[in-house]
């Protein structure tokens, strides 16, 4: 009994002198201790005005350095040189990095920064904007780029009357410019990942004719913002240098606005 007693003694006064640690202190020292791995070459495999522009802007983001590999004007050639790699899905962004193939584009930004570049182009860990930032570099295309394309492929088939019953093009547009309501990017209060990701998709919804610009004046002012990033012009001038190739042809009749 004694013994136990001068155990439980000396726990109690060993606690007494350790200072508590909360949970956003141990995910803030956990942050700041990552080390950025060192970097193996990487290729970034391309095609103009596609979604593996998403890639070279980040890595002028970065400033780190990259191969990009296509054939200007043919994006013909530019695949052929993807689908040489052998690997069992032929798309772009594909990269090469060191032995690794990578494919998908959202899952290509998080390794390079994770690994390469921890805290860079995401908010901390801890902070209120992380988890809106992991969901839309996520939104960009698990629902957003997926609902434009699947009514672009069946207004170009058939012209529309009404807009879905489900949720359409405009709703998911919609969406986005709500949080803009309030924030200045898609990280929250500075540029992140989530807007690299977030251009394509919201710049495909205007230019093919799925919804009225003029009614998304949020969206417009931020892809303004970062279209005016030094890192987004260099992007311009490496992987799109003379306008984009093979541009899809905007939908000639979209159903009409349930938004006014």
């Amino acid at each position: 009994m004694r013994m136990m007693f001068a155990a439980g003694l000396g726990l109690a006064l060993l606690g007494a002198c350790v200072t508590p640690v909360t949970e956003t202190e141990a995910v803030e020292t956990m942050t700041e201790a990552q080390v950025a791995m060192p970097m193996p070459p990487l290729t970034i495999y391309h095609l103009e005005g596609r979604r593996s522009e998403r890639i070279v802007w980040l890595m002028e983001e970065l400033e780190m350095p990259y191969e990009l590999e296509y054939v200007r004007g043919d994006l013909g050639a530019s695949m052929a040189k993807v689908r040489a790699l052998g690997h069992e899905m032929p798309m772009v962004p594909t990269v090469t990095l060191g032995d690794e193939i990578l494919v998908e584009s959202g899952a290509i930004i998080e390794t390079l920064i994770n690994r390469y570049a921890p805290g860079e182009l995401t908010p901390p860990i801890a902070s209120p904007d992380y988890a809106k930032h992991l969901m839309w570099l996520n939104y960009a295309e698990g629902s957003l780029a997926a609902r434009l394309f699947s009514d672009y492929r069946a207004w170009m088939a058939n012209p529309p009357k009404q807009r879905s019953p489900l949720v359409d093009s405009e709703a998911v547009v919609q969406y986005s410019e709500n949080y803009l309501e309030a924030h200045d990017y898609f990280g929250g209060a500075e540029f992140s990942s989530a807007d690299i990701m977030m251009w394509f998709p919201l710049n495909v919804a205007t230019k093919l004719n799925l919804v009225d610009e003029a009614q998304f004046p949020k969206i417009a002012a931020w892809k303004t913002r970062v279209e005016a990033r030094p890192a987004y012009q260099r992007m311009l001038e490496k992987a799109r240098p003379d306008g984009i190739p093979g541009m899809l042809t905007p939908v000639p009749q979209r159903p009409p606005s349930e938004r006014g």
